[in-house]
């Protein structure tokens, strides 16, 4: 037996709805908002205003100077000040106050150690918050011929850029660390260029502070002639770039 469809000579055509679109409700579009790329570096920056509020009001790097915590002592007072290290690095607080604190609490050699764990690790939480939160807005926004150039030369010779920034203190910690996020350089050459290049200047300060009860003897003297030589270095190398870098 045949249905009206076949009788009358038609085909019947059944109405089927479309599929919602992906992504179309207004938890996906709240929820893409929220990943954009503007809307991560807004957070980038309330951390790091977040961050600096609580160096200014708590002074954390007082604390690691005196020996935070006090019942702690050899490794494990080395460890907590090597996070503490990393930590205060990424909310602006200057190595150079931390190195000196590392060598005056644990000596040259330990100091040293400790010193440069806590440079990596602040330099590395650093690079990934900027590479996390803030590459893609700040990226599009790189048009003047000297962010260019710096980017460039950031992205196609990091190593040796980051290496050349660690080893002359022309440019401050937290800077290179994230114009190097915002860059195309790769970890393992931002993390090795940067353990490399901070040990003579923090191996300095290491020194001086370990040294700062004898301000006349060798070792202090020596110390702080390393301290000063790359800094004068520095000024006039990166005073050279400069006009280099506005001359392409």
């Amino acid at each position: 037996m045949l249905d009206a469809s076949n009788r009358s000579g038609g085909t019947a055509e059944l109405a089927v709805p479309a599929p919602p679109l992906p992504g179309a409700g207004p938890g996906a579009r709240c929820a893409r908002a929220l990943l954009s790329p503007w809307a991560r570096l807004s957070l980038l920056l309330a951390l790091l205003a977040g961050a600096g509020t609580a160096v200014l009001l708590f002074d954390p790097q007082r604390l690691l100077t005196h020996g935070w915590p006090p019942q702690a002592g050899g490794i494990a007072a080395a460890l907590v000040f090597g996070v503490g290290y990393g930590l205060c690095t990424v909310a602006f607080v200057p190595r150079p106050l931390l190195n000196l604190a590392a060598g005056a609490l644990f000596g040259s050699q330990l100091g040293l150690t400790t010193a440069l764990a806590g440079t990596v690790l602040g330099a590395g939480v650093a690079f990934g918050l900027g590479r996390l939160l803030g590459q893609d807005a700040l990226r599009p926004l790189l048009r003047g011929r000297l962010l260019q150039a710096a980017d460039g030369q950031l992205s196609r010779h990091g190593f040796r850029s980051m290496l050349a920034a660690r080893l002359f203190p022309g440019v401050p910690f937290w800077a290179a660390n994230y114009c190097a996020a915002v860059s195309r350089m790769g970890w393992l050459p931002f993390l090795l260029a940067t353990a490399l290049g901070s040990v003579p200047n923090t191996a300095a300060y290491a020194v001086a502070g370990a040294r700062a009860s004898a301000p006349t003897s060798p070792a202090f003297l020596i110390a702080m002639a390393c301290i000063a030589v790359p800094a004068l270095a520095g000024t006039v190398v990166a005073w050279r770039q400069r006009h280099r870098l506005r001359g392409r």
